[in-house]
């Protein structure tokens, strides 16, 4: 290595996830460690006036503080806390900063849409198996929003974050998430989502450019698919198609909660919001052509620590470029 490592913890809407990272001699990212917590702070977002509930920010400071504590054991010199559509949109979203400020001693940065979209890209050019490619869309979804992006040349061409997060959808749109999703729900959730995608994104890119899909909706449709035929994560294939996204969709959504939270693969804290998330998923792949998402654990955070990081005097990944 040759910096000292930094430490990222990143506050979304469904889930907080810490990296721990360092640049190597040949300008990449190290990873030192990497943990998520699904703490789920973001019930009630759907909501005309969102706030945070009282239980929401309980568990989101303790599993602040838990990944904290995760990241000192490497003496990161700079520590980082960001928060995104949750935080972003409630009216009490300072309360929140100045109680996780009270408990840890960090602030809390709260990103813009643009911000996390754009932070998102410089993430995805950090991922050594995206190397190969020049043209592509990233899709981005989380538990308040979707971040779409398009990269043309490798640079960002058009970004948009759209308030399409499955938790978000799933409160709006879901009237039991205990029972099987109603074929209702799911109409909603493909005209709400193709209409606001259609309003604020172009799948302008020549037909050979790839989807990139980031996360925790590619991940778990990914752990599941590898866990049906006995393989780990990170042993299965690195890419899933809309056909295998439509086939699981079927099968979760003839499902009840109850039993959605039994299957190897989908961590039962995501199995009330999974049917909403791939709902919207196999919209935007309908909407734009795409026949298949591939996968990259590369987003927000990756582009936070390469923000915070000093860049390689030995040159290596090429740096991120916005053309915004």
């Amino acid at each position: 290595m040759n910096s000292k490592p930094v430490a990222v913890i990143d506050i979304g809407s469904n889930s907080i996830k810490v990296l721990v990272a360092a640049r190597g001699d040949d300008g990449a990212l190290i990873v030192l460690t990497t943990r998520t917590i699904d703490a789920r702070i973001s019930a009630g977002i759907s909501q005309a006036i969102p706030r945070l509930s009282e239980p929401g920010i309980l568990a989101g400071i303790a599993a602040i503080q838990s990944l904290l504590a995760d990241a000192a054991e490497f003496s990161p010199v700079k520590t980082v806390l960001v928060a995104t559509s949750a935080v972003r949109d409630a009216q009490n979203g300072s309360d929140f900063r100045a109680r996780v400020l009270a408990a840890t001693g960090h602030a809390v940065r709260i990103l813009s849409g643009d911000e996390e979209a754009n932070l998102i890209g410089r993430g995805l050019t950090c991922d050594p198996t995206l190397s190969d490619l020049r043209d592509f869309y990233v899709f981005d979804l989380g538990g308040g929003s979707l971040e779409c992006l398009a990269f043309r040349d490798r640079q960002i061409e058009r970004a948009a974050s759209l308030q399409l997060g499955c938790v978000r959808l799933t409160e709006k749109f879901v009237k039991d998430p205990s029972q099987p999703f109603s074929a209702r729900a799911n109409e909603e959730i493909r005209q709400h989502t193709r209409k606001l995608v259609d309003s604020a994104f172009d799948f302008s890119l020549p037909k050979s450019a790839a989807a990139i899909g980031t996360g925790g909706t590619v991940t778990v449709a990914r752990a599941i698919l590898g866990a049906k035929i006995g393989v780990s994560l990170e042993k299965s294939r690195p890419y899933v198609t809309l056909a295998e996204l439509s086939e699981l969709f079927d099968w979760l959504g003839g499902l009840s909660l109850a039993e959605r939270k039994t299957i190897p693969g989908l961590p039962p804290s995501r199995a009330d919001v999974m049917p909403a998330a791939l709902a919207t998923l196999i919209t935007v792949a309908e909407d734009g052509g795409i026949e298949r998402y591939r996968h990259s654990l590369y987003n927000l955070r990756y582009g936070l620590a390469a923000e915070a990081l000093p860049e390689s005097s030995a040159g290596g990944p090429p740096a991120f470029r916005s053309s915004e």
